[in-house]
């Protein structure tokens, strides 16, 4: 099973769908709060390439994007082999 890490804060609707899309898909997620660590949201811009929405989605270390972007990946048939660890985008 893949890693897949999700950088959010509290009062965001779009993280909430993203946490809600995956877990349907049975998958579990490590979340990381940049509302509660500055230090979170450092590493989420480092890791994004300055990008500052959330959330911020990554599968096995490679960057997903925000919602739209994973569910754009599912629609495409890309993201079932990214979450069963078949390799990046």
């Amino acid at each position: 099973m893949a890693r897949i890490e999700i950088y959010s804060t509290a009062v965001c609707p779009y993280c909430v769908a993203a946490k809600n899309f995956l877990a349907e898909r049975g998958q579990t997620f490590e979340e990381h709060r940049i509302d509660r660590d500055p230090a979170r949201r450092d590493e989420m811009l480092r890791r994004s390439n300055q990008r500052r929405t959330v959330p911020q989605i990554f599968i096995d270390d490679v960057h997903v994007g925000g919602f739209d972007d994973l569910v754009a990946l599912d629609r495409a048939g890309r993201l079932a082999p990214m979450l069963a660890g078949e390799g990046g985008r």
